[in-house]
């Protein structure tokens, strides 16, 4: 492993036990260093997502074989009990899933569907945690975060039901947040928010950062290091620049040519995206 890697996945292969055909992923191999944000990139089956699955372990092994290495602060999470990994996962790696509805009970109010967590695996105590979780609804920018906690997610904008789910994911201060297709669902002036939202978070908390998208545009926006996959392959890597002014691959083209916000990228790695040149 990089001496200066936070994650170093190593050869990973993933096969779906009921699935027929190739593997998910085949031979897999990534590094992402502290405070780093990686774009994984790729159309629906390119196997961005289950590398993300697989790094959280949230593969379920009576699902899936996995194979190779995935070194987290050096320790192997493949060689990691179930019990150590969901320790893990709550504490050290944060998880954004794609759709922030299907993320909340609905029949469960804001405030303690952020408190239960922090109570059960935090062991905080009930004021402690109600305390906790309204600094989280702050820090994802959160208007009347009180009365916020008091709502049920269908009284919630779908911008902010995202927030929230961004904020459960914080709520142990991990070292690594994955966000899954965390934009997809939203108009594209909430999209840009909560980019630049993930942006300010991942700078003031000074964690790493692995984006999965299937836009290439949003993950020029977000990445500092852009990783093509199709197939279950990685097929391009490099700096965000290097790929998107000299992309190699006829597939990271092609993924290229499909970004109408898109217009250039400069020398200091600002892309006039959405109307603003700011990372």
């Amino acid at each position: 492993m990089n001496s200066l890697s936070l994650v170093s996945v190593r050869n990973l292969s993933v096969d779906f036990w009921r699935v027929a055909g190739p593997p998910a992923l085949s031979s897999v191999s990534l590094e992402v260093s502290p405070g780093e944000a990686v774009g994984l990139v790729g159309e629906s089956g390119s196997g961005k997502s289950t590398l993300g699955f697989a790094i959280a372990g949230l593969l379920d092994p009576n699902d899936a074989q996995l194979s190779g290495e995935i070194l987290f602060k050096s320790q192997n999470l493949l060689t990691t009990n179930q019990d150590d990994y969901r320790k893990i996962r709550g504490s050290e790696i944060g998880y954004i899933f794609q759709d922030a509805s299907s993320s909340l009970n609905p029949l469960l109010k804001i405030g303690k569907q952020l408190t239960h967590p922090l109570m059960a695996n935090g062991g905080m105590s009930k004021n402690d945690a109600m305390v906790r979780a309204k600094e989280l609804l702050d820090m994802v920018e959160i208007s009347q975060s009180e009365r916020r906690l008091n709502q049920y997610p269908h009284e919630i904008s779908g911008g902010m039901k995202q927030r929230v789910v961004i904020a459960a994911a914080l709520s142990r201060d991990p070292s690594l947040l994955i966000a899954d297709e965390p934009t997809t669902a939203l108009d594209v002036t909430v999209q840009a928010q909560i980019i630049d939202l993930l942006l300010r978070l991942k700078k003031s908390l000074s964690m790493s950062l692995i984006f999965i998208s299937h836009d290439l545009g949003v993950v020029a926006r977000v990445a500092d290091r852009v990783v093509v996959m199709k197939d279950g392959n990685i097929v391009e890597s490099g700096g965000v620049e290097q790929v998107l002014a000299n992309p190699k691959e006829s597939y990271t083209q092609l993924l290229l040519a499909n970004i109408p916000k898109l217009r250039h990228v400069d020398q200091s790695h600002s892309l006039s995206f959405w109307g603003t040149n700011e990372r």
